[in-house]
């Protein structure tokens, strides 16, 4: 639920801000102990609030690195489902588009957000309720890029929809800040005392209502 304290841990996690106590290791290494330039070419976030700035999808895609070359970045588009999208644009990587993503659909935006990850190439991958805007056609080529963008990578999905935490092998819920229940999400799921099967059956039956 709203203000149960999943946002904060994503920012946590990229030392938005540091915790007032205990701490917050990737495997054995405290997140303190990592220079921030480095922790966060190692985790990559997305939100439903995408950050697009006025310029070309080139310089959006890569943050003015002239490292990548255009085969890499074809490469990310192909692979998140959003390459003839680009290509059809009028002038493809240079096309300039405007601040916050003016001129562009949630749905494209979010694409473009999840590609920038595709090249970052980080090792933990936080989806902050990325597809929670988004019209169920749209929402579709979304889950289907975070499938690819998620293969060989950890991922935290944090969503209030039990739909989207599907694909997840563990699941956490937390509850005014503090951990309510973790453990295996097929574990919880046959465990009808769990508050996540009550979360389904609850959601199962909004569904069938």
């Amino acid at each position: 639920r709203t203000g149960s304290g999943k946002t904060t841990l994503a920012r946590l996690l990229l030392r938005l801000y540091d915790p007032t106590s205990g701490q917050i290791s990737l495997g054995d290494c405290p997140t303190t102990a990592v220079e921030l330039r480095s922790l966060r070419r190692r985790v990559g976030l997305v939100t439903q609030d995408v950050q697009l700035f006025a310029g070309t999808l080139r310089d959006n895609l890569t943050f003015f690195d002239a490292s990548a070359s255009d085969a890499t970045l074809w490469q990310a588009l192909t692979e998140i489902g959003i390459a003839d999208w680009c290509r059809a644009m009028p002038d493809g990587l240079d096309t300039v588009i405007g601040a916050n993503g003016y001129g562009m659909s949630a749905g494209e935006a979010q694409l473009l957000a999840l590609a920038r990850l595709f090249l970052a190439d980080p090792g933990l991958i936080i989806l902050d309720e990325a597809s929670s805007r988004l019209d169920p056609a749209t929402e579709k080529l979304v889950d289907r890029a975070i499938e690819r963008l998620l293969q060989n990578r950890t991922g935290i999905i944090i969503a209030h929809r039990l739909a989207t935490v599907q694909r997840a092998d563990e699941i956490l819920i937390l509850d005014n800040g503090k951990v309510l229940e973790h453990g295996l999400r097929k574990n919880l799921a046959a465990n009808p005392n769990s508050n996540f099967a009550r979360l389904l059956h609850t959601g199962l039956e909004d569904v069938l209502a």
